[in-house]
């Protein structure tokens, strides 16, 4: 987004890409079938499926991680253009008023240094150019967009609406960034339901389609792939002229100056850079005279159940086919005064999958002789075939409250294949969390049961709740928080570093807290605010 909106302004950029190419007209697995490729598509340890479109994965080979003793984190990288851009969700939800402020709103954690106000015009922005589909909704703290038509809901997601209906838990259209229509030059999404593959149309939302396509057409972005930053460079006055990045094929150093650096590295590979740009004038490393670049690391939490339903059982079989991803969601309902009664601060919103929506894949009918009753040939087949489509996975996702013991910071003694010293990262749910997840757990298994179904999957105290182990989310942030104190704070409202005037970051390492919404709209935004404010001090002669 920062390339997108500078490029477009006017200024020669050069964005340096860790990973290689990745064009999803011509490298999607959009179309294959689960039986024309290795293990019927089934996926391994490092990545979800074999089909998704993420080199990469929870382990990126010759660049480890470590984790404290007794403690667990998992950071899932992707080296590729566009990064997780082409396999993400595609939620785009904006952050509400409560979301900027929830210090003042329960005494926990930080306020941001924004309002929703003056993020608003920038989800428009970024909403008008990407394309997200959903539907006013006038809910709290939920900040209607502007939006495309959304799809109509699956079978699956009727009945979970109405079971939503009975306990008075709202149920309305999910805001994906996909297109209903066509947008901007780019097709409607046809319902293949293979988002997590990429689209070869570009009709789902990827920064390669959508935002590095654009810039490149002005001719005055330069992206350079393969090349591992390593560290920020600075010069006497503490000012950035330049990154230090290794160029895999030669594996030597290169070095690269520039007026103004950004970071986009996702957050905790920037704390990484700036944790690794040491320098006289920045010994603790680059913008950190606050000791906060690292800390307050945080996530999404997250918990799950899944149930069966009776009445999706031997439906006669029907086109439940739609966009990679949901129709319909439950967004946060509790802001008046059950807020009061619950043991936990913050909110969740419910994400749910099942039906016949998407291709059957390996292990899908596991675990479900009871239904079945086991056997073997035509029989087993077509008791396989009733079952198929009956079951419903319901997934919380919730605001974690920062705390000061999950953090990341450089290993004193680790090195990656490129020579760069690599993370360590800390992690602790606080006790509000494992509230959180417990309060998803019945709450989830009420709908089931709602909905005349009975919970086949669950979790209890003696797992935790089922809470998620920190960065399974995927949804890390912070790192390099904004503030108005440079005590207090890594960065300004502008998400400008106050040690150094022209270094500037736009990925998810600035945010203060982690509401229960996806974070990428609001990154996306913000990056928009961020660069578009670099054009403004560019042109006054500030950076």
């Amino acid at each position: 987004m920062a390339a997108y909106v500078l490029t477009q302004a006017g200024a020669r950029c050069l964005m340096l890409e860790a990973g290689g190419d990745f064009d999803s007209a011509r490298d999607s697995k959009w179309l294959e079938w689960q039986y024309d490729v290795p293990y019927h598509g089934g996926g391994d340890e490092n990545k979800f499926d074999y089909f998704l479109a993420a080199v990469g994965g929870w382990q990126v080979p010759g660049e480890p991680y470590l984790t404290a003793p007794g403690e667990q984190f998992m950071w899932f990288r992707s080296r590729m253009l566009g990064g997780r851009t082409n396999s993400w969700g595609r939620i785009s939800l904006r952050n509400g008023p409560y979301d900027f402020q929830p210090y003042s709103r329960d005494g926990k954690g930080f306020d941001w240094p924004i309002r929703y106000e003056e993020l608003a015009p920038y989800y428009t922005y970024t909403e008008r150019l990407i394309g997200v589909f959903g539907s006013p909704a006038g809910i709290e703290n939920l900040p209607d967009g502007d939006f495309l038509p959304p799809p109509d809901p699956r079978c699956y997601e009727l009945l979970v609406q109405q079971a939503c209906g009975k306990l008075h838990i709202p149920c309305i259209p999910s805001r994906l960034a996909i297109l209903t229509r066509a947008h901007r030059g780019r097709p409607a999404c046809h319902y293949v339901s293979q988002c997590g593959r990429s689209c070869r149309l570009g009709s789902n939302f990827t920064s390669p389609v959508v935002l590095l396509n654009p810039a490149r057409l002005t001719g005055k972005l330069e992206i350079r792939l393969n090349a591992m930053a390593r560290e920020v460079l600075t010069g006497a006055d503490g000012r950035a002229h330049g990154v230090a990045y290794i160029d895999k094929s030669s594996r030597r150093e290169v070095r690269v100056r520039g007026k103004v650096v950004v970071l986009a590295a996702s957050s905790c590979e920037t704390a990484r850079l700036l944790l690794n740009s040491r320098s006289p004038r920045h010994p603790n490393g680059l913008a950190n005279s606050s000791g906060l670049v690292g800390r307050y690391l945080m996530d999404t939490v997250m918990s799950d159940v899944t149930g069966y339903f009776p009445a999706l059982r031997n439906l006669p079989p029907h086109n439940e086919d739609g966009v990679g991803g949901m129709h319909l969601y439950m967004p946060w309902w509790n802001y008046g005064s059950e807020r009061k009664t619950l043991p936990f601060s913050r909110g969740y919103h419910i994400e749910f999958y099942g039906g016949r929506a998407g291709m059957p894949m390996p292990g899908i009918l596991s675990g479900t002789e009871e239904l079945t009753g086991g056997g073997y040939g035509p029989a087993f087949k077509q008791a396989c075939r009733e079952v198929y489509g009956s079951f419903v996975s319901f997934a919380g996702r919730g605001e974690m409250i920062p705390n000061a013991a999950s953090y990341c910071e450089l290993d004193p003694q680790a090195l990656d294949e490129w020579g760069i010293p690599v993370l360590r990262f800390h992690f602790q749910w606080g006790e509000e969390e494992l509230q959180m997840a417990q309060h998803m757990q019945t709450t989830f298994q009420q709908i089931v049961e709602a909905g005349g179904g009975r919970v086949v999957a669950s979790a209890g105290a003696d797992r935790q709740w089922g809470i998620s182990v920190g960065g399974q989310g995927i949804h890390e942030v912070g790192g390099a928080r904004m503030g108005s104190d440079p005590k207090t704070s890594v960065l300004n409202s502008y998400c400008q570093a106050w040690d150094c005037k022209n270094l500037f970051i736009s990925d998810g390492a600035p945010f203060v807290s982690l509401a229960d919404k996806n974070p990428t709209l609001t990154i996306m935004a913000l990056a928009w605010r961020t660069a578009e404010n670099v054009v403004r001090l560019a042109r006054q002669g500030s950076v």
